[in-house]
């Protein structure tokens, strides 16, 4: 496989630096890249599976990837693409994330350490750590302009607005990243770096001082980004809007097997074709039948289907995957009993819920028409008995008839009660 033609009919390539020299470069085997990641949280997004995904790419060209953990920066915080400075996180928070980080990795490159070109993991505290502030200055900052850093766009944006500014200490990260590059060059003859558009400053600071350590001609260094992922509804997965779909669905900051399968399912049809090119590993002609089977019934969702199916058992395995799926069958169907508590606690976790007093379900129960009125399925009692008698009221999936009352037995996982009104007004009753 060539690494450049892969990226470019996948759409995964944007910007690169010297492109008729990185051509070559690459065209030779076992080169190294590394792309870096900053644990600002204890999970990633799909934002940062972009890059992932360059170094997956990599990997299977034959050559080696390096995972950057930023356990030294992520002290510091990133500039790029914020209106306000990043709350500064303690030690332990960020030594936690990169422990929690380095779990989806795992998920996602191969670290068998009988391959060659197995994936490596390295963290940035591990050499930043043991900079001196003078070493800093006199190795590194003399080597850079503070007439270009200004001109940086992560810099410009942020300076131009007065309300926040920029501290020295944000001022400060593209010089331990662009040393970060310079660290990997001298240890493990790392030349590639590869990340989002967004960071394609920062990447050349990194160039720039490697050819001031090496030379022109001997400096071997090159940058190469993929363009930042959007959507053509304009909606965003954003961390800073609690918008993120997260990559893990068992820490702080998740989001369930369910909820990511239904992501991808709901994606726009302007969209998934060129998004089960950039976060798939299905070949060309694979999505070009997917492609066809889209055009002939989009109804069908086939292209939505392969991509939630592909993403899905890559980050929570095959198993979380034919889970999800046989849970969206009954939620179609209305069998939701059919579903353990864990995936019915998925399913439901989004949807209004309210509390109520269980014992009221005991003897003759409490009226559907209650419930209907306390979850605000129904404004009056004509309006609850109107519902019921059109037989617009479903109870745990199956059609409430007028007088419906509600019994222990009804309880699913001895807790809980679906109502339903309509085709997809849902309300989970909890009984305690």
């Amino acid at each position: 496989m060539n690494f450049l033609e892969e990226l470019t009919w996948r759409g995964l390539l944007h910007q690169r630096s010297a492109e008729a020299e990185l051509d070559k470069h690459l065209a030779k085997p076992m080169r190294v890249a590394y792309a870096g990641f900053d644990p600002t949280s204890d999970s990633l997004h799909i934002g940062n599976l972009i890059p992932i995904t360059l170094l997956k790419h990599f990997q299977r060209a034959g050559h080696k990837p390096i995972i950057l953990m930023g356990g030294g920066t992520g002290l510091i915080g990133d500039p790029s693409g914020r209106d306000d400075e990043r709350s500064l996180l303690t030690r332990e928070v960020v030594d936690a994330n990169v422990a929690s980080q380095k779990r989806i990795m795992e998920k996602l490159l191969d670290f068998d350490p009988a391959l060659p070109n197995a994936a490596i993991v390295v963290n940035n505290i591990d050499w930043l750590d043991k900079l001196g502030f003078i070493e800093i200055l006199r190795g590194v900052g003399k080597h850079f302009s503070i007439n270009e850093m200004m001109q940086r766009e992560s810099v410009k944006r942020r300076l131009e607005q007065r309300e926040y500014g920029m501290s020295y200490t944000e001022f400060s990260y593209m010089i331990l990243q662009a040393y970060d590059f310079l660290h990997l060059r001298r240890e493990f003859d790392c030349t590639v770096q590869l990340a989002g558009s967004d960071q394609y400053g920062n990447m050349l600071s990194g160039l720039d001082l490697i050819r001031r350590e090496y030379g022109q001609d001997d400096a071997q260094a090159f940058a190469l980004t993929a363009p930042l992922v959007t959507r053509s509804d304009g909606k965003k997965m954003s961390k800073s809007e609690g918008t993120a779909l997260w990559l893990s669905s068992d820490t702080e900051h998740a989001t369930s097997p369910y909820a990511f399968y239904q992501y991808w399912l709901n994606l726009p049809d302007a969209d998934v074709v060129q998004w089960l090119k950039w976060y798939t590993l299905l070949d060309s002609s694979e999505i070009q039948e997917i492609a066809s089977k889209q055009d002939a019934a989009p109804q069908e969702r086939a292209a939505q289907r392969a991509l939630a199916a592909s993403m899905t058992e890559m980050l929570h395995s095959k198993a979380q995957l034919s889970k999800v799926q046989s849970a969206s069958q009954a939620l179609f169907s209305g069998d939701i009993q059919s579903l353990d508590e864990d995936m019915l606690s998925q399913v439901f976790a989004d949807v209004p819920h309210s509390l109520h007093n269980k014992s009221l379900l005991e003897g003759e129960g409490v009226s559907a028409v209650e419930v209907l009125i306390e979850t605000s399925l129904a404004s009056s009692k004509r309006e609850a008995k109107e519902f019921l008698g059109n037989g617009a009221i479903s109870i745990n999936g199956s059609r409430a008839e007028t007088g419906r009352m509600l019994l222990r037995g009804d309880l699913l996982h001895g807790r809980t009660i679906l109502v339903r009104r309509g085709k997809k007004l849902w309300h989970a009753t909890r009984w305690e």
